[in-house]
């Protein structure tokens, strides 16, 4: 009965550490959506058009076509998509004032469950 015990105590220490591991990986994507989010915001703010908007996302579609192995796809995905919209050329001309005063704002983006 001791034995069966502690096999069963050596389970759930595997299963909390898998969800530690699932915990970690939800909080970044977390993390890398919200700020995929600020950069569209910036992005409708400063009027962008709906065709640019494609094109970026198209060409993020395209280069995530082929998963890379051992990498979650749709971190890779929101990642992607990250450094496209972060190099948009609207984004890089706008006045780095702006670009900080629009930082230092509460995130607009939070939601409360």
């Amino acid at each position: 009965e001791l034995q069966q015990k502690v096999e069963e105590t050596e389970v759930l220490k595997m299963e909390l550490q898998m969800l530690e591991t699932e915990r970690v990986r939800l909080s970044l994507v977390e993390e890398k959506l919200m700020d995929v989010l600020q950069l569209l915001q910036q992005l409708r703010d400063l009027n962008i058009s709906k065709r640019a908007l494609g094109k970026i996302l198209l060409s993020t579609l395209e280069s995530c076509r082929d998963p890379q192995p051992g990498k979650a796809h749709l971190f890779e995905v929101l990642d992607t998509l990250y450094h496209e919209l972060a190099g948009c050329e609207l984004l890089q001309s706008q006045p780095l004032e702006k670009a900080q005063s629009r930082q230092a704002l509460s995130n607009p983006l939070v939601i409360s469950c």
